[in-house]
């Protein structure tokens, strides 16, 4: 389905129950919708399940290529309020995982618990954000496929290619589709984003957080520092899994949600 949500043409898909509890699941940078097909078709005999793309991502419109955290939380809240739900469960991975906690800090009152998956509140270091502009030169004048093969040595480990080549592909598949300056733009939102850090103490909600044991960009230990400034939250490491923690492991990963949901006060 599509809806206009801040000038944008936004795509989402809404399934489940619709009288029961709201999730809603935000991709990661680069990605899109597809990246939760898993836990679409998992949780929807349970739960009202919301997925949607970003814009400048999948089946979402491109806009102006000036994106921010700000913006990508503003079209989260527009799109609760077209759907006519009041708070959700946020789910979000990686970059996901950002906007959610952008969200709370803005929209406390509209987040119901949330799941903070292979995330981070830091904002990007000076070699971090050299990496990113580097990245956007080298689409600008080589395309998407130099980066997403960069890309995906960072997200996946090497067990991944060995032993799921067919989740690397999908995912390549998916960062490919992109247009090259909404990932450019994407990357500039990364870099610009500020510090959520001070929000986790002020997080009255319950929070799940989740990290692969073998994720390097975002590993266990800035999970657990996350984890020790959210008051009533849970960490979790999911083992044989990396960044992409949700395809690595699905059968660890939909089930440390169930029980954090099922518990739901």
């Amino acid at each position: 389905m599509n809806v206009l949500i801040n000038g944008i043409n936004t795509f989402y898909i809404d399934t489940g129950n619709p009288d029961a509890l709201p999730i809603v699941f935000v991709h990661g940078m680069t990605l899109d919708h597809k990246m939760w097909q898993p836990q679409i078709e998992f949780f929807k005999n349970k739960y009202r399940v919301i997925a949607y793309d970003l814009r400048g991502h999948g089946k979402s419109e491109q806009g102006d290529y000036q994106y921010t955290h700000r913006q990508f939380a503003d079209d989260l809240i527009e799109l609760l309020n077209y759907l006519n739900i009041d708070h959700a469960v946020l789910c979000g991975l990686s970059m996901g995982g950002a906007v959610s906690l952008r969200t709370i800090e803005i929209y406390p009152e509209r987040v119901y618990a949330m799941i903070l998956c292979n995330t981070r509140s830091d904002p990007d270091s000076n070699e971090t954000i050299y990496l990113r502009e580097n990245s956007i030169q080298s689409i600008k004048t080589k395309g998407l496929k130099p980066f997403s093969d960069e890309f995906l040595r960072s997200i996946f480990s090497r067990d991944s290619f060995v032993k799921r080549p067919e989740i690397v592909r999908f995912i390549q598949n998916i960062i490919l589709s992109n247009k090259p300056l909404s990932v450019c733009g994407t990357l500039l939102a990364q870099a610009a984003r500020t510090d959520t850090t001070p929000t986790l103490s002020k997080i009255k909600v319950q929070v799940l957080i989740i990290s692969g044991e073998n994720d390097t960009l975002t590993p266990p230990d800035i999970a657990k520092a996350m984890h020790d400034k959210i008051s009533d939250s849970q960490l979790r490491i999911i083992p044989d899994a990396s960044h992409i923690s949700n395809l690595e492991n699905t059968e660890e990963f939909n089930k440390l949600l169930l029980q954090f949901l099922e518990k739901l006060k």
